[in-house]
């Protein structure tokens, strides 16, 4: 299993290594310290996949009269 630093992942590798882990957990039985060491890498991966995610809909711009802008979170929030 590559063990890159997952802050030097981008989204998508993250991605991509989190569902590797999942489908080897779910493929067939680990031993009990290489399933808690994957649930470990997949729990840390989903966090770093959501905060790029958080990340990334913070920088979403729209266009509005010819500007582009931030989005009014508020707005969405309460729609």
């Amino acid at each position: 299993m590559d063990q890159t630093p997952i802050a030097d992942l981008k989204f998508e590798a993250a991605l991509a290594e989190l569902e590797a882990i999942v489908a080897s957990m779910e493929g067939g039985p680990l031993e009990l310290e290489a399933s808690i060491a994957a649930y470990r890498r997949g729990m840390e991966l989903m966090q770093h996949c959501q905060t790029l995610l958080a990340d990334a809909e913070g920088q979403i711009r729209i266009l509005e009269n010819g500007e582009l802008r931030e989005i009014d979170r508020m707005t969405l929030e309460n729609q």
